[in-house]
């Protein structure tokens, strides 16, 4: 019975983390379009954009070179 709940509440929480990252999309000054998983993180320091790509890479990209970002409605 135990190992049934804790089934039940690893499933669940896993599907309450899953519905709160919305993926992002991302405009570049040259046209580009890049949809990220989750919400891209800005470093003020360094002026870089870290962001997971579609393929669950984590990339870097200036944030001089995006136009504009806005979430995904799913």
């Amino acid at each position: 019975m135990k190992k049934t709940l804790f089934l039940i509440g690893t499933f669940s929480l896993g599907l309450l983390l899953a519905g709160c990252a919305s993926d992002h999309v991302m405009h570049t000054n040259d046209g580009q379009t890049i949809v990220t998983e989750g919400k891209p993180v800005v470093d003020k320091d360094t002026g870089m954009i870290t962001y997971k790509d579609i393929y669950g890479k984590e990339q870097q990209i200036n944030q001089s070179q995006i136009k504009d970002m806005s979430s995904v409605d799913q």
